[in-house]
């Protein structure tokens, strides 16, 4: 294995973190489709742009962007 050559589990681990990452933005995507307008802060429109940020998008979603 050369110097630039990542080791099989740190592959598979990105793999795994990837699977993980885009399974939280759909969750975070069909909840808001889901939702009542009136259950959301903010224009529900604003959030999809927002959703599309890795990690941030949807965990800023489901800790502000619900209303509770």
């Amino acid at each position: 294995m050369t110097k630039t050559e990542m080791a099989p589990a740190a592959k598979a681990g990105l793999g795994v973190l990837g699977i993980v990452q885009v399974a939280f933005a759909f969750l975070a995507f069909w909840d808001l489709a889901h939702r009542d307008p009136d259950e959301v802060r903010g224009p529900k429109a604003a959030w999809i742009p927002a959703l599309l940020v890795n990690w941030i998008g949807p965990a800023s979603y489901f800790l502000f962007g619900i209303r509770r």
